[in-house]
């Protein structure tokens, strides 16, 4: 995957945890735990949107469909 080089602005506090982050080994770069924190954060609003939509769902029509598709497949199953 390619990169690219941007500049970013941040509040001295919060440079100085990122600087204890690298000192303390647990990044080998600023960038890189920038990038991580970035990604971080991006897979949580990711997953934050799905229960969003899942929470449109209504539960009993979802329900019914399952219970639909599941009535015509039961025939189709060996008796254990």
């Amino acid at each position: 995957m390619s990169s690219s080089k941007i500049a970013i602005t941040l509040e001295s506090d919060l440079l100085a945890e990122v600087d204890a982050l690298v000192k303390k080994r647990l990044f080998p770069s600023r960038s890189r735990a920038i990038q991580v924190a970035v990604k971080e954060k991006l897979e949580r609003l990711g997953h934050s949107r799905l229960a969003r939509e899942c929470a449109k769902l209504d539960p009993a029509f979802e329900k019914a469909l399952a219970d639909e598709g599941l009535s015509e497949d039961l025939a189709e199953w060996p008796e254990y």
